[in-house]
């Protein structure tokens, strides 16, 4: 399905750019703890308020919760003003008796999960996240974690789904204008670079491969997208945890990287950059999420929040002012790859 195409639709991809921080909506599925009904909807409008023009949700997070809270909330503001996504691959079937913790979600809705990645399967997953959001149009849809660390075996069967069936149904409808385009929701470097050489994609959401602890996409990933005008949002900007909490979290755990107990490697590079930070009077944090967004490919960066408070942070973080001094210094520690663009520098 390769051949000639015309990309991300420009007047999403300049409310993606003019939303640098852009809403991830994972926590707000109850992703590991349980968010309140009434302070997830304020976090939302709260968002709204600030000026945020991303939201990206999934039919995974919480079993359709997330999807049902935005949708609740973006209800009421004009369409035109934000970019709204969510995810394929996984359709939702009713049942009562089913485990309320699931996946890492928390008091999730009444539903189990299974993997359909074929055209039919497609249509209806975008049906009904339609449907949970209050929405004929959905602006992104997202292929959701068709990779081996997911599907194990049965990875080349569910992939030839995607391919033959799952994005040829994404690139019909955004033909028949009910998408302003499509591409993979992935946490690895290799399903993208190999999908594009059999596909064309107008948006990848790569989660944690380029951020300060793990640039793993740079070298062939994102100078692809760039050749290829495909839009690169970045997700997992602190890998999960160990760029928010940093090396040695307060309350006494283990740092996490990936989902899981960050490996000793991880947590030397980031102790390093730490001491950098304490230098140059630098948060972590702030480091961690304006560093991808220097890169050309990048057109978004796209944190969680599970509540105000950490909404707020998270733009203050965005907007903190790092000298340039602070950036050379890392690249120059060997704790930035070399040919990683750097904020402020011209591309």
């Amino acid at each position: 399905m390769k051949g000639s195409r015309l990309g991300l639709a420009p007047t999403t991809r300049e409310q993606l750019a003019s939303s640098p921080l852009g809403l991830g909506g994972a926590p707000l599925g109850n992703l590991f703890h349980a968010v309140a009904q009434a302070e997830a909807l304020a976090l939302v409008r709260h968002a709204v308020a600030c000026g945020t023009r991303y939201f990206d949700t999934a039919p995974h997070y919480g079993h359709g919760r997330s999807e049902l809270r935005f949708g609740s909330v973006l209800s009421e503001v004009p369409r035109e003003r934000f970019v709204l996504s969510t995810k394929v691959g996984r359709l939702l079937a009713p049942a009562p008796d089913a485990p309320r913790d699931q996946h890492g979600y928390v008091d999730t809705l009444p539903f189990v999960q299974r993997y359909d990645y074929t055209a039919a399967g497609v249509r209806r997953s975008l049906d009904e996240s339609r449907r949970r959001l209050g929405f004929t149009a959905i602006d992104i849809a997202y292929v959701h974690d068709i990779d081996v660390a997911t599907h194990g075996d049965a990875h080349p069967a569910r992939w030839r789904d995607a391919l033959e069936g799952g994005l040829p149904e994404l690139a019909r409808q955004k033909a028949e204008g009910r998408l302003a385009g499509y591409g993979l929701g992935v946490n690895g470097v290799g399903i993208c670079i190999e999908t594009l050489r059999h596909a064309d994609l107008d948006v990848i959401l790569l989660a944690g491969r380029y951020t300060l602890a793990d640039q793993s996409a740079l070298p062939e990933l994102l100078p692809l997208c760039a050749r290829r005008r495909v839009a690169v949002v970045i997700g997992g900007p602190f890998n999960s945890g160990i760029l928010a909490t940093g090396s040695v979290p307060r309350d006494g755990s283990a740092p996490y990287f990936n989902y899981a107990t960050a490996p000793p490697a991880v947590v030397a590079r980031v102790a390093a950059i730490e001491v950098a930070c304490a230098e140059f009077a630098v948060p972590l944090q702030a480091a961690a999420l304006q560093f991808p967004a220097a890169h050309p490919a990048v057109i978004c960066v796209l944190p969680g929040a599970r509540s105000i408070a950490e909404f707020d942070q998270n733009q203050a973080w965005a907007r903190h002012p790092i000298p340039a001094t602070f950036w050379r210094a890392l690249r120059e520690r060997g704790l930035v790859d070399p040919a990683a663009p750097l904020p402020g520098e011209t591309a």
